[in-house]
């Protein structure tokens, strides 16, 4: 039997239920179709382990968008936290507060280092590197060489399993925007006097507060996806998206699901909506797109969260820690009852999670449970945050495709299969964080699906999605903003053919 929809979403994520939360709410049909059997939210959902609930990767609620602060007020209303920000970075032997603060960075990294430092700043801004094209050019013009390979280097190699020469400037430009070693340096010195003003504007990686639901960000899309339902919307379980044709002469999608039993679903819908990795979308697509093949080359770095449980000899402020030392595999630490007292079921243990950043199918992913409980028991008191004999319980949590990966030729490829896209597929809307292969935050991702259902309600192109994360004033000034720079023409709407 084939079910007809107005508006068809692939995946349960931010942006996808972003999406089917605004169509919802105008009355129009709208089904979300989500692979996992258990959680909502993707990347953000909230794990839960023996009443122990923890974050895939650390989600801030913190966003300059007003669009996305009321819609996450008017999703999840009474059950945000107010959290200070208390992150460090670890690096041979020494923890440094981030933000830096300018005594402690001069103590641990001695006053020589400093000094080489500086120089190597000035040495950077005096003779930049024109048109930088890789992350090690972009933050070597911004902090210079001496600091790239202290507090980049290291961190950003166990990210994404490659060299700073093989990433693309892109990465660091939309991840570091609006920061630079003078930023910095004023920040540091202030924090250090006490002197910072309490609405002086921050980059986003200097906010020194956040809220947080008070169970972890799976709260804020549960409860997205039983409004959706509650105004007439479906949300559905355990489907995966294993085919998609397009007929150009109705104009309707057919979309092929299969459940994880082997149930099999056939769906028509007007317009699709998809958060799925580009890669996983255009093999899906019957007859194969000519894209496909652009889509085939994009990659992705997963990582794994091993999970330990117990009780610690100190208390831990942190909400993350950076582990930018290269003697551990390990690339960064949750501190869980840091972000809510609440995900912590009996109000004492210490909750960490190690992350490990990897490719699906290597080593580190297919290595046994235990065998990764070990590894980071031992790193764990490496790094002196918890004593492995400490450990009570552990678990570990994998996650594909988590970060899509800004290689030298994905730009190229992207912009491939947009042009294919909008000449062949006008109702086929991406969305998110892999679905537009774009390395955004939670609020980035909410944007692209709020804004992508306001085109669909208007029945035009009102607005260039692509835009978001890429403009500052265009994807964070929410839609007003977007409203605003079209109207000066800094950026001009797409019209609809």
């Amino acid at each position: 039997m084939r079910h007809f929809v107005e508006t068809l979403v692939i995946g349960a994520g931010p942006a996808g239920l972003t999406a089917a939360y605004n169509l919802a709410k105008h009355q129009h049909q709208v089904l979300v179709l989500e692979q996992d059997p258990t959680y909502v939210g993707g990347i953000s959902r909230t794990v839960n382990y023996k009443g122990f609930l923890f974050d895939i990767g650390g989600h801030r609620f913190f966003s300059k968008s007003k669009e996305i602060v009321d819609l996450w007020n008017e999703i999840l209303p009474d059950d945000f936290i107010e959290r200070p920000r208390a992150s460090r970075i670890f690096y041979r032997g020494n923890f440094y507060s981030y933000p830096l603060r300018a005594f402690e960075a001069l103590r641990n990294l001695g006053l020589l280092e400093s000094a080489a430092c500086i120089l190597s700043y000035g040495f950077a801004r005096t003779f930049p590197i024109k048109q930088p094209r890789t992350f090690h050019e972009w933050v070597r013009n911004q902090f210079g060489e001496r600091l790239f390979s202290i507090f980049f280097k290291t961190y950003t190699e166990k990210v994404w399993g490659m060299s700073c020469d093989e990433i693309s400037s892109d990465w660091a430009a939309q991840r570091i925007k609006g920061l630079d070693l003078a930023a910095a340096i004023k920040d540091a010195l202030l924090r250090s006097f006490g002197r910072r003003k309490a609405k002086e504007p921050l980059a986003k990686t200097l906010i020194e507060s956040f809220r947080y639901p008070r169970r972890g960000p799976g709260m804020m899309w549960e409860a997205a996806a039983r409004k959706v339902q509650d105004l007439g919307g479906y949300v559905l379980m355990d489907r995966k998206v294993n085919g998609l044709e397009w007929d150009p002469g109705t104009r309707l999608w057919t979309v092929h699901v299969v459940q994880g039993d082997g149930t099999r679903e056939v769906y028509t819908a007007r317009n699709v909506i998809s958060s799925a990795p580009i890669r996983d979308l255009g093999g899906a697509i019957h007859p194969t797109p000519a894209w496909a093949s652009h889509a085939q080359q994009l990659r992705y770095r997963d990582f794994l969260t091993v999970v330990l449980i117990g009780r610690s000899s100190h208390e831990l402020p942190d909400n993350w820690i950076y582990i930018h030392d290269p003697s551990v595999q390990v690339g960064r630490v949750q501190n869980f009852r840091s972000w809510s007292p609440e995900m912590i079921p009996d109000g004492v243990s210490i909750c960490l999670g190690l992350e490990y950043f990897c490719f699906e199918g290597d080593g580190l992913w297919d290595a046994a449970d235990e065998d990764l409980v070990t590894l980071a028991k031992r790193e764990i008191g490496k790094v002196g945050l918890m004593r492995p004999e400490d450990v009570q319980d552990a678990c570990v949590v994998r996650q594909p495709k988590a970060y899509p990966v800004y290689d030298d030729t994905y730009a190229d490829h992207v912009d491939a299969i947009r042009r294919e896209l909008a000449a062949h597929y006008p109702t086929l809307h991406l969305v998110g964080r892999n679905g537009m292969h774009k390395y955004n935050n939670q609020d980035h991702a909410m944007m692209t699906g709020l804004l992508t259902s306001l085109n669909i309600l208007s029945g035009q192109t009102l607005y260039d999605v692509w835009q978001v994360n890429e403009d500052a004033d265009y994807g964070e000034a929410g839609v007003s903003g977007m409203q605003e720079a079209l109207r000066s023409e800094r950026l001009v709407p797409q019209k609809a053919a």
